[in-house]
């Protein structure tokens, strides 16, 4: 629930401060005082319209929403803050959240009933609210409901695979020419994971082979001078160990670099430079020769599943026609158990709407193509009539009566309720009904309402008067006379009678 709302520069109201009830909350006072720009600017607080105000904040409690990502627990206060300057910013616990995932975080609390709104009628909602009553009726639905649900995501994964073997099917030829195509030009390089370091390792070598012989000639003068440099060591009585191990391991090293010679005479350089390109081009394609071999086997296990393809193709469709009976059967079980609670919900529904000064809804199922919720569409009707042709008074209490009685069997999450003027332009019989059924589902909802009729004004759990003067919008809370003289006053206008005086407390001493 709403617990405090705080507003400040918001169009002619400088400052809003006010703390909200669980149950009916009321908003009256004089036409232009405000009224729709205090309810557009709390609904805005939740992304659910423009900002307006330069600062704003709500406090909520009692939520019972669980959000990992704004580590939210069940039991937790939320504080959702806007602030507007160059560009509205939202925060949702201090933490900043775009308007759009706020709106989506809203949407789970706040309910906004205007007559744009048709949600509540869509079939597919409407299919939800009936398979919750009749989880309430019969134990024996959740199995059925589980085995269909976990049946129809089978169903699609094989229609998905289906239409990938068809499409796949249509270029087949093609996928299987790319393949080979593919496969055979790595097996025509032959690659080996290591070849492409070994090769530029030798092509170095070949690059400074005759410079290595040049400065070897030049410096194997040195080995004619190798005796008489251990007869001077051994004149001075020096040990000459050290000097004839260095030389002894200089002569190796020219010899092994000679012996090497030979090796590289049989080398054919072009081909070492034209290997070295083809694998230099494997690289730069797939990364390394290691992700190029890996390429080339996935390829044949894609070409071995094009030369199966009609084979898993039969399999998959024997599944989808043995999985769409045992579907269809299922759906049938469904629509059996949605008759039977659609028809208590009608009935309920009904008996709401005689209060309202209605009749006659009707609930219909109508067959449909399968999908995730059966076969079946929920369309309503008003005394034979498509809700599309009724007067927008109608809808109202017919949406009321359907609120109300989802409310009643507990198959609704209940949050907050905001209501456009739901009584505007009512008789006083019909707005004395409404008052009634908002007050019973205010059981269940936080409602917040503009109201024109003294009827739900009277009813209301707390009653705020919107007031605006020398242009300055104000809201209060009223108290018990003050909330008389408020009835009063939408009576019988700016001049109060006795008798407007009289009646308001009559209502309101009724309602107590």
């Amino acid at each position: 629930m709403i617990n405090r709302i705080y507003l400040k520069d918001c169009l002619s109201f400088k400052e809003v401060d006010a703390e909200f009830s669980h149950g009916l909350n009321v908003f009256t006072g004089p036409s232009g005082a405000g009224k729709s720009i205090l309810m557009q600017a709390i609904l805005s607080l939740f992304s659910l319209g423009d900002v307006k105000q330069n600062l704003g904040e709500v406090l909520l409690s009692d939520t019972k929403i669980e959000n990992d990502v704004f580590a939210i627990d069940k039991d937790d206060d939320i504080i959702i803050k806007t602030i507007k300057k160059e560009k509205v910013r939202f925060f949702l616990n201090n933490q900043t959240i775009s308007r759009k995932n706020l709106n989506e975080f809203s949407n789970n609390l706040i309910k906004h009933l205007n007559l744009k709104d048709t949600s509540d009628f869509n079939s597919s909602k409407l299919i939800l609210f009936l398979d919750k009553l009749t989880l309430l009726k019969k134990k024996e639905f959740k199995d059925i409901k589980q085995k269909f649900n976990t049946s129809y995501l089978e169903l699609s994964n094989i229609t998905k695979q289906l239409k990938k073997i068809s499409d796949d099917e249509s270029k087949l030829e093609e996928l299987k020419e790319f393949a080979k195509f593919e496969i055979e030009k790595i097996e025509n390089i032959n690659p080996s994971v290591d070849e492409y370091e070994e090769l530029n390792f030798l092509k170095r070598k070949l690059a400074k082979k005759d410079k290595i012989e040049d400065a070897i000639k030049k410096s194997t003068g040195i080995l004619e001078f190798n005796q008489s440099v251990s007869t001077v060591l051994e004149l001075l009585e020096l040990d000459s160990n050290f000097f004839d191990e260095t030389m002894n391991e200089l002569t190796s090293i020219f010899e092994n670099f000679n012996d090497s010679l030979y090796e590289l005479e049989d080398i054919d350089i072009e081909n070492v430079l034209d290997r070295i390109e083809k694998l230099s081009a494997l690289q730069k394609r797939f990364g390394s020769i290691k992700e190029a071999l890996e390429y080339k086997e996935q390829k044949k296990i894609e070409l071995d599943s094009y030369e199966n393809i009609s084979f898993e193709k039969s399999i998959l469709e024997k599944k989808y026609k043995t999985l769409s009976e045992e579907i269809n059967i299922l759906a049938k079980e469904l629509t059996l158990y949605r008759q039977e609670s659609s028809s208590i919900l009608e009935k309920k529904i009904n008996e709401y709407l005689k209060s309202l000064y209605l009749s006659n809804a009707k609930i219909n199922i109508n067959t449909k193509n399968l999908d995730a919720t059966g076969v079946d569409e929920i369309v309503f009707e008003l005394n034979g009539v498509d809700l599309s042709t009724i007067s927008s008074g109608e809808y109202n209490r017919l949406r009321l009566a359907l609120l109300t009685s989802m409310s009643e069997f507990d198959i609704v999450d209940n949050g907050v309720l905001f209501l456009d003027e739901i009584d505007a332009n009512l008789s006083g019989k019909e707005s004395d009904a409404i008052a009634n059924v908002l007050f019973k589902l205010s059981k269940s909802y936080q409602i917040f309402a503009i109201s024109h009729q003294p009827q739900l004004t009277s009813t209301a759990h707390q009653h705020f008067l919107v007031d605006k003067k020398n242009g300055i919008s104000t809201v209060s809370l009223l108290d018990k006379k003050q909330t008389i003289n408020e009835i009063a006053r939408m009576i019988s206008g700016e001049k109060i009678t006795n008798e407007a005086l009289e009646f308001a407390k009559n209502i309101i001493n009724k309602e107590e």
